[in-house]
């Protein structure tokens, strides 16, 4: 048996504009990462980090079928796939898939881990997009090591 995170969220905007919002840095840094060192493009590589996680994230292997679909590597054991798809009342269905790993209690815990926290970039992409609420802003401030 494989360990494959998955998640998915209709988001009441147009597949265009969901699109950019995943791909370009002045976007993904109002809802999800703290900084990109540039726009997912086909055959680059960019480096994420998050305010709130004290560490540098490496992302390759990117491949875009604009706007459908984005996928990446950050995890050298898997792959992320985020596809969208437009619906006839012009929202689009997000859906995102990372994966596989062998099935044991390490790679359990990863798979909680990581579709809580595609489940979370999913929310926080609705809520900026929909409503220009920064959902992430603070809610892991908990986590850092106290001063």
């Amino acid at each position: 048996m494989k360990l494959t995170a998955k998640t998915g969220l209709q988001i009441q905007k147009p597949i265009s504009e969901v699109f950019e919002a995943i791909v370009n840095p002045e976007h993904l840094t109002k809802y999800f990462i703290s900084y990109s060192s540039g726009t997912l493009e086909s055959g680059t590589k960019v480096h994420w980090e998050f305010e709130d996680f004290p560490r540098t994230f490496p992302v390759t292997n990117i491949k875009l079928n604009s706007p459908e679909s984005v996928s990446f590597v950050w995890d050298v054991q898997t792959v992320v796939t985020i596809t969208l798809t437009e619906q006839s009342d012009n929202s689009t269905v997000v859906k995102i898939t990372e994966g596989e790993k062998e099935c044991n209690e390490k790679n359990l815990n990863w798979l909680i881990e990581n579709t809580s926290g595609w489940t979370n970039f999913l929310d926080c992409l609705k809520a900026y997009l929909e409503y220009g609420i920064r959902l992430r802003k603070g809610a892991f401030n908990y986590l850092k090591p106290q001063k």
